[in-house]
């Protein structure tokens, strides 16, 4: 099936882009340049997991949503905060809408190119803080595309029911070089260890029972999920 791949340079869609490769045709990547802080981190290695399969990549701009949009994940909004991801503090870091938004224009984007599907890495991990990733959202995005759309794109979520060590473990299988990824919030050259995406990025490798080739700035101890608090 030929298919389009959400690709932001994360472990995740990383995983997902070479889980779809081997699967189905992908004809093209997309990551989005929403403003977000880290961006500028994550584009670098969507390009280069891209151009080593050999698959169009594009860039979409979506700077309105750092222009419009409240969310301290952007560059207009405050400080990430540190701690565990599923903490209630992490909310800060929503994009309202985000995925909705990024969906739509890669559905467009899908039919353009005379795709059939479209893929996304969402997780059960996201679910926590995230309303556009859960599945009920995702069904409801999945049915708008099909009926929206000519080709009647399909929404692949092939990670929906997945912790992030279950794809830790998928991407090692892949035989993927997981620092070529980035997951921290706050950008820069090196991640930080201690933002929400941090501290679920180690736990993953831990849980998965990895070896983190990761480099960070600090490595505190992992602190307690919400649920473990």
């Amino acid at each position: 099936m030929k298919t389009v791949v959400l690709l932001s340079g994360g472990m995740d869609s990383v995983t997902a882009f070479h889980q779809v490769g081997r699967d189905h045709e992908v004809v093209a990547a997309l990551t989005f340049d929403y403003g977000s802080k880290h961006n500028a981190s994550e584009i670098p290695f969507a390009r280069l997991h891209a151009r080593r399969a050999g698959v169009e990549h594009r860039v979409i701009d979506l700077g309105f949503m750092n222009d419009c949009f409240a969310s301290d994940l952007l560059r207009s909004g405050g400080e990430i905060p540190d701690g565990h991801y599923a903490e209630a503090n992490m909310k800060r870091t929503v994009v309202p809408f985000r995925n909705g938004i990024m969906l739509a224009a890669a559905c467009g984007f899908a039919e353009s190119v005379e795709a059939e599907a479209l893929a996304i890495a969402a997780h059960s991990g996201d679910h926590a803080i995230y309303p556009d990733c859960r599945e009920p959202f995702m069904r409801a995005m999945a049915s708008a595309m099909e009926e929206g759309t000519y080709a009647r794109i399909q929404l692949m979520r092939p990670f929906i029911d997945m912790d992030k060590a279950t794809i830790a473990r998928r991407g090692f299988e892949l035989g993927i070089n997981f620092a070529e990824t980035w997951s921290c919030y706050k950008g820069g050259e090196v991640h930080c260890g201690t933002c929400g995406t941090c501290v679920e990025r180690r736990e993953a490798f831990a849980l998965a029972g990895l070896v983190d080739p990761t480099a960070y700035l600090a490595t505190p101890a992992l602190p307690a999920g919400p649920a473990d608090a």
